[in-house]
Protein backbone atom coordinates (compact mmCIF):
# COMPACT_ATOMS: atom_id res chain seq x y z
CA UNK A 1 0.00 0.00 0.00
CA UNK A 2 1.19 3.41 -1.30
CA UNK A 3 1.14 6.56 1.25
CA UNK A 4 1.98 9.80 1.50
CA UNK A 5 2.61 12.06 4.43
CA UNK A 6 2.10 15.63 4.75
CA UNK A 7 0.97 18.26 7.44
CA UNK A 8 -0.87 21.84 7.94
CA UNK A 9 1.04 24.06 10.54
CA UNK A 10 2.13 20.84 11.78
CA UNK A 11 -0.79 19.28 12.17
CA UNK A 12 0.45 16.16 10.66
CA UNK A 13 -1.25 13.10 8.23
CA UNK A 14 -1.25 9.52 6.70
CA UNK A 15 -2.71 10.19 3.09
CA UNK A 16 -4.04 6.78 1.54
CA UNK A 17 -5.35 6.90 -1.99
CA UNK A 18 -8.15 4.61 -2.05
CA UNK A 19 -10.21 6.18 -5.61
CA UNK A 20 -12.43 3.40 -5.50
CA UNK A 21 -13.64 3.01 -2.49
CA UNK A 22 -11.33 -0.68 -2.26
CA UNK A 23 -10.04 -0.52 0.93
CA UNK A 24 -11.70 -0.93 4.32
CA UNK A 25 -9.54 0.30 7.22
CA UNK A 26 -10.30 -0.58 10.33
CA UNK A 27 -9.62 1.89 13.42
CA UNK A 28 -6.81 -0.60 14.66
CA UNK A 29 -5.10 -0.17 11.28
CA UNK A 30 -5.39 3.74 11.55
CA UNK A 31 -4.19 3.61 14.87
CA UNK A 32 -0.79 1.38 13.83
CA UNK A 33 -0.80 3.94 10.98
CA UNK A 34 -0.58 6.85 13.39
CA UNK A 35 1.42 5.66 15.88
CA UNK A 36 4.20 8.05 16.74
CA UNK A 37 7.30 4.85 17.65
CA UNK A 38 6.07 1.80 15.92
CA UNK A 39 3.87 3.62 12.83
CA UNK A 40 4.57 6.09 10.39
CA UNK A 41 3.35 8.95 13.25
CA UNK A 42 0.61 11.25 12.78
CA UNK A 43 -2.66 12.89 14.19
CA UNK A 44 -4.83 10.99 11.88
CA UNK A 45 -5.42 9.50 8.36
CA UNK A 46 -6.74 11.07 5.20
CA UNK A 47 -8.54 8.19 2.81
CA UNK A 48 -8.86 9.52 -0.73
CA UNK A 49 -11.60 8.14 -2.50
CA UNK A 50 -14.34 9.24 -4.96
CA UNK A 51 -17.10 10.39 -3.70
CA UNK A 52 -19.58 7.85 -5.38
CA UNK A 53 -17.45 4.95 -3.95
CA UNK A 54 -18.01 5.87 -0.44
CA UNK A 55 -20.98 5.72 1.28
CA UNK A 56 -20.67 8.47 3.24
CA UNK A 57 -19.90 10.83 0.14
CA UNK A 58 -22.02 9.29 -2.09
CA UNK A 59 -24.82 11.90 -1.77
CA UNK A 60 -22.46 14.54 -2.64
CA UNK A 61 -20.95 12.87 -5.74
CA UNK A 62 -22.72 15.69 -7.88
CA UNK A 63 -21.19 18.30 -6.35
CA UNK A 64 -17.94 17.12 -5.41
CA UNK A 65 -16.11 14.23 -7.12
CA UNK A 66 -13.43 13.38 -4.01
CA UNK A 67 -14.56 12.75 -0.26
CA UNK A 68 -12.15 13.26 2.57
CA UNK A 69 -12.69 9.86 5.19
CA UNK A 70 -11.05 11.38 7.85
CA UNK A 71 -9.94 9.16 10.70
CA UNK A 72 -8.28 10.09 14.30
CA UNK A 73 -4.88 8.62 15.44
CA UNK A 74 -7.20 6.72 17.56
CA UNK A 75 -8.95 5.09 14.56
CA UNK A 76 -12.29 6.91 15.54
CA UNK A 77 -14.05 8.57 12.85
CA UNK A 78 -13.97 12.47 12.61
CA UNK A 79 -16.55 15.09 10.57
CA UNK A 80 -14.34 17.48 9.72
CA UNK A 81 -10.32 18.53 9.54
CA UNK A 82 -9.73 22.25 8.45
CA UNK A 83 -5.90 21.52 8.20
CA UNK A 84 -6.66 17.77 6.98
CA UNK A 85 -8.93 19.14 4.07
CA UNK A 86 -6.01 21.86 3.02
CA UNK A 87 -3.90 18.85 2.87
CA UNK A 88 -6.02 16.41 0.76
CA UNK A 89 -6.62 19.57 -1.52
CA UNK A 90 -2.72 19.87 -1.96
CA UNK A 91 -2.42 16.16 -2.64
CA UNK A 92 -5.48 16.00 -5.28
CA UNK A 93 -3.32 18.66 -7.09
CA UNK A 94 0.18 17.12 -6.58
CA UNK A 95 -1.63 13.94 -8.25
CA UNK A 96 -3.18 15.13 -11.11
CA UNK A 97 -6.62 14.63 -9.66
CA UNK A 98 -7.91 17.96 -9.35
CA UNK A 99 -6.40 20.88 -11.32
CA UNK A 100 -6.11 24.39 -10.06
CA UNK A 101 -8.54 26.00 -10.73
CA UNK A 102 -9.81 30.53 -9.36
CA UNK A 103 -13.28 29.16 -8.29
CA UNK A 104 -11.44 26.21 -6.06
CA UNK A 105 -11.81 22.58 -5.92
CA UNK A 106 -14.44 21.12 -4.32
CA UNK A 107 -14.28 18.42 -1.82
CA UNK A 108 -17.08 16.30 -0.12
CA UNK A 109 -16.53 15.39 3.79
CA UNK A 110 -19.40 14.15 6.20
CA UNK A 111 -19.78 17.79 7.58
CA UNK A 112 -20.91 18.88 3.70
CA UNK A 113 -18.79 20.18 0.62
CA UNK A 114 -16.13 22.29 1.73
CA UNK A 115 -14.33 24.72 -1.53
CA UNK A 116 -10.36 24.86 -1.43
CA UNK A 117 -8.23 27.61 -3.08
CA UNK A 118 -5.11 26.99 -3.86
CA UNK A 119 -2.60 30.30 -3.62
CA UNK A 120 0.74 29.07 -3.54
CA UNK A 121 1.82 28.15 -0.65
CA UNK A 122 -1.43 28.51 0.94
CA UNK A 123 -4.56 27.02 0.50
CA UNK A 124 -7.96 28.58 1.21
CA UNK A 125 -10.93 26.80 2.38
CA UNK A 126 -14.77 28.13 2.58
CA UNK A 127 -15.72 26.51 5.50
CA UNK A 128 -19.27 25.57 6.67
CA UNK A 129 -20.31 28.24 9.10
CA UNK A 130 -20.02 27.99 12.45
CA UNK A 131 -22.25 28.25 15.12
CA UNK A 132 -21.98 29.71 18.42
CA UNK A 133 -24.73 28.37 20.64
CA UNK A 134 -24.18 27.82 24.12
CA UNK A 135 -21.95 29.00 27.31
CA UNK A 136 -19.89 26.05 28.85
CA UNK A 137 -16.47 25.31 30.88
CA UNK A 138 -14.16 22.92 30.72
CA UNK A 139 -11.20 21.60 33.34
CA UNK A 140 -7.70 21.27 33.32
CA UNK A 141 -6.84 20.00 36.73
CA UNK A 142 -7.56 21.96 39.71
CA UNK A 143 -8.21 25.12 36.80
CA UNK A 144 -11.89 25.75 35.46
CA UNK A 145 -12.49 27.94 32.57
CA UNK A 146 -15.01 29.59 30.87
CA UNK A 147 -16.03 28.84 27.60
CA UNK A 148 -18.86 28.71 24.37
CA UNK A 149 -19.51 25.49 22.71
CA UNK A 150 -19.39 25.72 18.77
CA UNK A 151 -20.26 23.42 16.38
CA UNK A 152 -18.14 23.87 13.08
CA UNK A 153 -19.54 20.79 11.53
CA UNK A 154 -17.78 18.74 14.57
CA UNK A 155 -17.56 19.86 18.07
CA UNK A 156 -15.67 23.00 19.72
CA UNK A 157 -15.29 24.26 23.52
CA UNK A 158 -13.80 27.56 22.96
CA UNK A 159 -12.06 28.69 26.35
CA UNK A 160 -10.05 32.15 27.21
CA UNK A 161 -7.24 32.07 29.59
CA UNK A 162 -7.15 35.14 31.86
CA UNK A 163 -5.77 36.86 34.78
CA UNK A 164 -2.17 36.27 33.20
CA UNK A 165 -2.25 32.06 32.82
CA UNK A 166 0.83 31.30 30.57
CA UNK A 167 -0.66 28.86 27.87
CA UNK A 168 2.20 26.57 28.04
CA UNK A 169 1.81 26.54 31.70
CA UNK A 170 -1.73 24.05 31.21
CA UNK A 171 -1.42 20.41 31.44
CA UNK A 172 -2.74 18.98 28.32
CA UNK A 173 -1.46 15.37 28.16
CA UNK A 174 -4.53 14.47 29.09
CA UNK A 175 -8.18 15.31 27.79
CA UNK A 176 -10.01 18.64 29.63
CA UNK A 177 -12.84 18.10 31.16
CA UNK A 178 -15.90 19.24 29.62
CA UNK A 179 -19.78 18.41 30.06
CA UNK A 180 -21.08 14.88 28.66
CA UNK A 181 -24.43 16.25 27.65
CA UNK A 182 -23.48 19.48 25.81
CA UNK A 183 -21.49 17.34 23.96
CA UNK A 184 -22.02 13.73 23.69
CA UNK A 185 -19.81 12.86 21.28
CA UNK A 186 -17.03 14.15 22.59
CA UNK A 187 -15.33 17.77 21.64
CA UNK A 188 -11.93 19.67 20.47
CA UNK A 189 -10.97 22.00 23.39
CA UNK A 190 -9.49 24.98 22.77
CA UNK A 191 -7.48 27.31 24.92
CA UNK A 192 -6.98 31.34 23.85
CA UNK A 193 -5.53 34.56 24.84
CA UNK A 194 -5.20 37.51 23.02
CA UNK A 195 -2.41 38.66 21.46
CA UNK A 196 -0.29 41.44 20.51
CA UNK A 197 -2.09 43.45 16.90
CA UNK A 198 -0.45 42.18 13.46
CA UNK A 199 -0.69 43.43 9.86
CA UNK A 200 -3.64 42.53 7.86
CA UNK A 201 -5.76 41.11 10.24
CA UNK A 202 -8.31 42.93 13.06
CA UNK A 203 -7.64 40.65 15.49
CA UNK A 204 -4.71 38.00 16.73
CA UNK A 205 -5.52 35.06 18.94
CA UNK A 206 -2.70 32.52 20.47
CA UNK A 207 -4.07 29.21 21.09
CA UNK A 208 -3.95 25.38 22.29
CA UNK A 209 -5.85 22.45 21.27
CA UNK A 210 -6.79 19.31 23.04
CA UNK A 211 -8.35 17.40 20.11
CA UNK A 212 -10.67 14.32 20.11
CA UNK A 213 -9.28 11.59 19.28
CA UNK A 214 -5.63 12.66 18.87
CA UNK A 215 -4.58 14.26 22.12
CA UNK A 216 -2.92 17.81 21.76
CA UNK A 217 -1.66 18.76 18.15
CA UNK A 218 0.52 21.43 16.85
CA UNK A 219 -2.48 22.82 15.01
CA UNK A 220 -6.61 22.48 14.48
CA UNK A 221 -7.95 24.09 11.14
CA UNK A 222 -11.63 24.04 12.66
CA UNK A 223 -10.29 24.23 15.67
CA UNK A 224 -8.97 27.92 14.87
CA UNK A 225 -12.23 28.44 12.52
CA UNK A 226 -14.33 28.24 16.08
CA UNK A 227 -11.42 30.38 17.84
CA UNK A 228 -12.03 32.98 14.99
CA UNK A 229 -15.49 33.04 15.10
CA UNK A 230 -15.14 33.95 18.98
CA UNK A 231 -12.93 36.27 18.94
CA UNK A 232 -15.25 37.90 15.79
CA UNK A 233 -18.01 37.91 18.27
CA UNK A 234 -16.87 39.26 21.40
CA UNK A 235 -15.27 41.92 19.42
CA UNK A 236 -18.63 43.13 18.37
CA UNK A 237 -17.74 42.59 14.87
CA UNK A 238 -19.86 41.33 11.94
CA UNK A 239 -17.14 40.47 9.60
CA UNK A 240 -13.00 40.41 9.65
CA UNK A 241 -10.25 38.75 9.96
CA UNK A 242 -8.50 37.03 12.59
CA UNK A 243 -5.07 35.93 12.98
CA UNK A 244 -4.28 32.57 15.12
CA UNK A 245 -1.56 31.61 15.92
CA UNK A 246 -0.79 27.89 17.22
CA UNK A 247 2.25 26.08 18.22
CA UNK A 248 2.79 24.57 14.40
CA UNK A 249 2.25 27.92 12.89
CA UNK A 250 -0.24 30.26 11.82
CA UNK A 251 -4.11 30.08 10.13
CA UNK A 252 -6.56 33.05 9.33
CA UNK A 253 -9.62 33.00 9.40
CA UNK A 254 -11.90 35.49 7.42
CA UNK A 255 -15.84 36.28 7.86
CA UNK A 256 -16.52 38.10 4.66
CA UNK A 257 -19.25 40.57 3.26
CA UNK A 258 -20.39 37.62 1.65
CA UNK A 259 -21.13 35.72 4.75
CA UNK A 260 -18.44 32.97 3.76
CA UNK A 261 -16.22 31.57 6.71
CA UNK A 262 -12.64 31.34 5.11
CA UNK A 263 -9.83 28.95 6.45
CA UNK A 264 -6.41 29.86 5.08
CA UNK A 265 -2.62 28.33 5.65
CA UNK A 266 0.14 26.05 4.09
CA UNK A 267 -0.22 22.58 3.19
CA UNK A 268 2.93 20.69 2.63
CA UNK A 269 3.44 17.36 1.37
CA UNK A 270 6.58 15.96 2.83
CA UNK A 271 7.89 12.47 1.98
CA UNK A 272 5.84 9.65 0.50
CA UNK A 273 6.23 5.55 0.85
CA UNK A 274 5.14 1.80 0.65
CA UNK A 275 3.53 0.42 3.36
CA UNK A 276 5.23 -3.13 4.26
Amino acid sequence: MQFTKGHGTGNDFVIIEDADGALDLTPGQVADLCHRRFGIGADGVLRVVRSAKDPAGAGMAAEAEWFMDYRNSDGSVAEMCGNGVRVFTRYLVSRGLAAVSPEGIPVATRAGVVLAVVEGDQIRVRMRSPRVYAASTATTGPLTFPGVAVDCGNPHLVCGVHDGLPLDSLDLTRSPGFDPVLFPAGANVEFVVPAAPVEDADLHVTMRVFERGSGETLSCGSGALAVGAVALRDAGLAMGVVAVDLPGGRLTVTHDDEDSWWLAGPAVLVASGELC
